[in-house]
């Protein structure tokens, strides 16, 4: 799995170059889900220039849908997090780079023990821009056979996203003695600490 992981983040490293673009003004935001919003909100809140990750909903069709809804299957909603950063700090090629190796973007509907669709991998673009580099990642890394399955990533247009309730903001570092913290949560940090050991937060 450990060789899986830095492949995947030195291809992606080695393809920044083909989208270069001029640094935006102010923050920009990128929207994704790996998962547990738990999980995808503690690791993107480590990475520099990352100035906030918001654990949410996206990609449903009930408005202002509850934790408890959600669960059920039935809105359509996958766990998200609004990522917003400031891109001259940190680029969306490089945000993709952490999508991809935070979590296993070929599980169908699942990340280990939570299945369901709420738990889907996706990739909610907000420009047409964001639509193309994901789309093109996806394709590179499917053609170097980065995983032995192919990525079924959903690509979708951002349309809105439903802030979760307060205890899930910040949830691991307010519980990390809780066992789900401890025991899924934390390995999976510490894997993704190591990967980004250059981009981390001091």
């Amino acid at each position: 799995m450990k060789k899986i992981i830095c492949s995947i983040a030195v291809l992606l490293t080695a393809c920044f170059s083909v989208f270069a673009s001029v640094p935006k003004k102010g923050l920009d935001t990128a929207t994704f889900a790996t998962g547990c919003f738990w999980c995808t909100e503690a690791k993107f809140q480590q990475l520099k220039g990352v100035e906030k990750v918001i654990s949410g909903f996206s990609g449903g069709h009930v408005a202002n849908p509850s934790y408890e809804l959600v669960c059920t299957g039935t809105t359509g909603h996958a766990e998200a997090c609004n990522i917003i950063y400031d891109p001259t700090k940190i680029t969306y090629d490089e945000l993709l780079a952490a999508f991809f190796v935070a979590h296993d973007p070929t599980q169908l509907n699942r990340q280990g023990n939570d299945v369901g669709t709420q738990y889907r991998s996706a990739i909610f673009y907000h420009n047409a821009q964001q639509k193309q580099k994901a789309q093109y990642y996806i394709s590179k890394l499917n053609a170097e056979k980065a995983y032995k399955d192919p990525i079924v990533t959903e690509v979708t247009p951002y349309k809105a996203f439903y802030k979760a309730e307060n205890y899930h903001q910040n949830y691991f570092n307010q519980n990390g003695s809780q066992p789900y913290c401890k025991y899924v949560i934390q390995p999976e940090l510490e894997k993704f600490k190591k990967v980004f050991k250059d981009k981390l937060k001091q």
